[in-house]
């Protein structure tokens, strides 16, 4: 039987930040996954006020319906391996639109997605490389305007540094649904250079 969901809050959108035993951060899972994780035994902890409630299948021998508690943080029995560094988030155009919020890094205006471009600072045809500290995002109109030129030949100034993201940047501006006691963990986990002000 399949298991219903009723939820505290919504269920669309809805992630789980799931960490290792020792409380590295991992990456979102759905609540499909967390579930799974669940009943396997396999959550060392939580952190979070419950935020989804699982409504499972009668039992033949108690004639009771199971439940199940979602938290928003789980951590999950195994550890990632102890020399492993934050991985690099991958440089897609949707990661780069996130971390620059949709504004134009040449003339500061705010663009849909659709009227974005990535642009590489030092071009590709100068012997520059498609990583995150050479793009910025960039409307068409700019891109075209700067082509094939550095920001200083075209006479365009970048209003901001590129730069990689940490993984727990990536994590915030992937998701759209952050839960308080997520974002507040994640927050606590940004590079210390990077932390908004208190």
């Amino acid at each position: 039987m399949l298991a219903e969901v009723r939820t505290i809050g919504s269920i669309h959108g809805t992630r789980v930040l799931s960490l290792d035993a020792s409380g590295r951060i991992m990456d979102w899972i759905s609540w499909q996954d967390a579930t799974c994780l669940y009943v396997r035994g396999a959550v060392s902890w939580t952190l979070g006020d419950p935020c989804l409630t699982i409504h499972g299948g009668t039992s033949r021998h108690t004639g009771e319906q199971s439940i199940l508690l979602l938290h928003p943080i789980v951590a999950t029995t195994g550890h990632a391996r102890g020399g492993a560094i934050d991985p690099a988030p991958a440089l897609t155009n949707a990661a780069l639109f996130a971390r620059d919020r949709s504004l134009c890094m040449y003339c500061g205006n705010h663009y849909s997605r659709g009227e974005l471009t990535r642009d590489h600072v030092v071009p590709i045809s100068k012997g520059g490389r498609d990583i995150w500290q050479n793009v910025v995002t960039a409307c068409l109109h700019c891109n075209v305007r700067k082509g094939s030129r550095t920001p200083q030949q075209a006479h365009m100034p970048l209003l901001a540094v590129p730069y990689r993201p940490s993984w727990v940047e990536h994590l915030i501006l992937s998701n759209r649904n952050i839960l308080a006691d997520q974002m507040e963990f994640l927050v606590n986990h940004l590079p210390k250079k990077r932390r908004p002000n208190a």
